[in-house]
């Protein structure tokens, strides 16, 4: 893939873009989103921008994609009860606004009903 300019996301990795940071390891980084659908909204993104989403990533980076799920699930259990939705939108006609791949993880309240899809 070749990368024209930095997304968002690299931009926040790089602190260049301002965001409420709650957990980074070597790989991953996870911030509050700015325009949360629940209670609790966090994103959790790999620091490479070299997957556009969770196909690629799976399909290439498996042990990577695992390591997303159990920061996610850290992060539900320690900023709300455990339990949480994990949700990656793929594609464009999906709801997907930045093309680095990224989970949303809800939690504290979702309800189907009220919930807005994540970007």
């Amino acid at each position: 893939m070749s990368i024209e300019e930095p997304s968002i996301f690299s931009k926040i990795i790089a602190r260049e873009i301002p965001a409420d940071i709650v957990s980074e390891t070597d790989d991953l980084i996870a911030f509050r989103d700015i325009a949360p659908q629940a209670p609790l909204h966090l994103l959790v993104v790999p620091k490479t921008q070299q997957y556009r989403n969770v196909v690629e990533l799976a399909a290439s980076d498996p042990g990577l994609m695992a390591r997303m799920v159990a920061m996610a699930e850290s992060l539900a259990a320690e900023h709300s009860s455990g339990d949480f939705r994990l949700v990656f939108n793929t594609g464009e006609e999906a709801g997907q606004t930045v093309f680095h791949v990224h989970a949303h993880v809800l939690a504290g309240g979702v309800d189907e009903g009220t919930l807005a899809k994540p970007r």
